[in-house]
């Protein structure tokens, strides 16, 4: 009678542990990463000293480095004065486009600001940074007048 029961027990144990040791053995998703899709030229810009109220735009171009189709579903910026445009577009296998970063400040002094780029596929946006210095109108003339004085010489 005893060994019947260790018996049961045993079988019992064993059909548990057929369950249960798969279920902690299945590993997780691979993590996907925006670099297993996308590739940026660059991924900051600095602007150096620009006019007050004048836009400014630079590209951020990036190739598809991906086995698929890469799709941009959205770039957010961090702030209004920033805007950023992204090809709408599914951009193929080993194919090149670019997001254009637009500026237009209204405050003088120094900026740095992001762009989230949101990849199909990727559960977390990519930044990109710009920065500069926005100078006053006056303070422009000043500079750009410096540096035609620093050419005559």
């Amino acid at each position: 009678m005893q060994t019947n029961l260790t018996m049961k027990r045993f079988f019992l144990t064993l059909l548990i542990a057929a369950f249960v040791v798969p279920a902690f053995s299945q590993s997780a998703a691979p993590v996907k990463k925006i670099e297993d899709y996308i590739k940026f030229k660059e991924t900051k810009y600095n602007f150096g000293k620009i006019k007050q109220g004048v836009p400014v735009t630079h590209d951020f171009p990036f190739t598809n480095v991906g086995t698929e189709v890469l799709i941009i579903e959205n770039a957010t910026a961090s702030c209004g004065c920033t805007t950023p445009q992204w090809p709408k577009a599914p951009i193929t296998k080993g194919k090149s486009d670019k997001i254009i970063a637009g500026f237009n400040a209204a405050a003088a002094g120094p900026f740095s600001k992001e762009i989230y780029v949101k990849i199909k596929g990727v559960d977390y946006p990519y930044p990109i940074y710009i920065s500069g210095e926005v100078l006053s109108a006056e303070d422009y003339a000043k500079l750009e007048a410096s540096k035609k004085k620093g050419k005559s010489k």
